[in-house]
Parts: structure tokens; C-alpha cells; sequence
């Protein structure tokens, strides 16, 4: 996680610095401001800050993981990371109905009533997917 910290810093100061070169560029050629890619460039590095800042602050805290250590085997990183039902529809028309939401900003809000309740059933359906009462099997 070390690693990945210093990574995402220095994928910030590249950000910041093709930021920089992207306004400059611009200026140069256009003779005016362009505040839109600037925007999102810097946007880009600021997530990109909060990421190392994040990773290393987890590293500090947590200690050394297994991915950290030279003398570390694969069996050292294995870990239970949750139960996740391989046959489970849910996260299928959850996604749909989500999708089909976000599409309602292109076509229209009707499309975006119909989706929104078609969408929380989804995902009530995959929150209560195991939830089947005090005497379930």
C-alpha cells in the first residue's frame, strides 16, 4: 500500500503538471482562456491526490501488508473478502435499471420515473437476497 501512495502522488504531480501545460497550450494557440479541460485535468489530479493521500494514511495505520513485504508467500494475502452469490440476477437488473436512469438525462424525465422504483426494487431484491427470516436454511 506504501507503494501505491507514492504512486498516486506521483500520478498527481503529473496531473498537475499536464494541467499546467494544457492551459498554457492553450493560451499560445487560442489566445484565450479554456476552463472546461482545465477543470477536469485538475479535477483529475485532485482525486488522484485524495487517492495517495487515502492509501498512505491506511499503510500508516494498518502496517505492513502482505503485498508490502519482499519475503511475503501468496498464501500471506489470502483472505476472506465476502460471500458473494454466483448465481444471484439482482446485480443484473439492478445495473439495467440504474443505466436506464442515467440514460433518462439524454432522453428524458419520464424515462427516469420509470427506472427510479424498478431500480429500488432491484436493489431491495439484492440487499434481502439471504434474508429469508429467523428459521432460514
Amino acid at each position: 500500500m506504501k507503494w501505491n501512495g507514492s504512486l498516486f502522488y506521483l500520478l498527481t504531480f503529473f496531473y498537475f503538471l499536464v494541467a499546467a501545460g494544457y492551459a498554457i497550450w492553450f493560451y499560445i494557440s487560442y489566445q484565450k482562456f479554456e476552463p472546461i479541460g482545465i477543470a477536469a485535468l485538475t479535477m483529475t489530479a485532485l482525486m488522484s491526490l485524495f487517492l495517495a493521500f487515502y492509501l498512505k494514511n491506511t499503510a500508516k495505520r494498518q502496517g505492513p501488508v502482505a503485498e508490502d513485504r519482499e519475503d511475503a508467500r501468496i498464501e500471506d494475502g489470502e483472505s476472506e473478502i465476502g460471500f458473494f452469490a454466483p448465481w444471484s440476477w439482482w446485480p443484473l437488473f439492478l445495473g439495467l435499471f440504474c443505466s436506464i436512469a442515467f440514460a433518462a438525462l439524454a432522453v428524458g424525465w419520464w424515462l427516469f420515473f420509470i427506472a427510479v422504483p424498478l431500480a429500488l426494487v432491484a436493489l431491495i431484491g439484492f440487499v434481502f437476497e439471504h434474508s429469508r427470516g429467523q428459521y432460514a436454511h
